[in-house]
């Protein structure tokens, strides 16, 4: 039951985040990491989005062996002055972050829509996060990629949900993601460092 495991770690990712207490390189970049069989389920269309959000998740778990929270991993790439290189924590960071929020989005639109189709709400969830970062060949590719996307009901089993229990762990998922995702961008706000790069 992978979306049951994806809304436990992010309840777990939000319940620190509530008590106020650093958040963690390394159980952040397991729960991140339980998001990626989304991605491999949801077919060529984010084929891309699947190797980009994957290297990054591993970057992020190779760094927790050597920088505990977030807060420092962001500092430590502040100090070295590498916060918008191409490979760096911090830009792997942010990069991680689009892949929550995008799933965060598809999740809400599939609630809201009826049928089995998932074109829309995939083509909502994309143009509202990764888009506005993408150039135009990527953007062209991704949309004739959204004619291959399963229906839900294929989605559904892949994950080995029905419709009811789909439905408690997207809500799950959706909650317990939002102060997460608020936390990272945050984290990049009060070092100025901006989240729209």
């Amino acid at each position: 039951k992978p979306l049951r495991r994806i809304a436990e770690a992010f309840e777990g990712l939000a319940e620190t985040v509530s008590s106020k207490t650093a958040v963690e390189v390394g159980p952040f970049s397991r729960a991140c990491s339980r998001v990626s069989v989304l991605f491999g389920c949801l077919g060529i269309a984010f084929k891309f989005a699947e190797m980009d959000y994957v290297s990054k998740v591993e970057d992020l778990l190779e760094a927790s062996k050597s920088i505990s929270t977030l807060h420092s991993l962001l500092d430590s790439d502040v100090q070295r002055n590498c916060v918008r290189q191409a490979g760096s924590h911090s830009r792997n960071l942010l990069r991680v972050k689009r892949g929550l929020d995008m799933v965060k989005v598809l999740f809400e639109q599939i609630l809201a829509s009826d049928g089995n189709s998932l074109k829309n709400p995939a083509s909502v969830a994309y143009a509202k996060v990764f888009a506005p970062h993408h150039g135009w060949a990527i953007r062209k590719a991704v949309a004739a990629g959204m004619y291959a996307l399963p229906t839900k009901a294929q989605l559904l089993k892949k994950l080995n949900e029905d419709e009811a229990s789909a439905k408690v762990q997207m809500q799950n998922y959706i909650r317990a993601s939002a102060p997460v995702i608020l936390y990272i961008e945050e984290l990049f706000h009060s070092r100025k460092l901006g989240i729209e790069w």
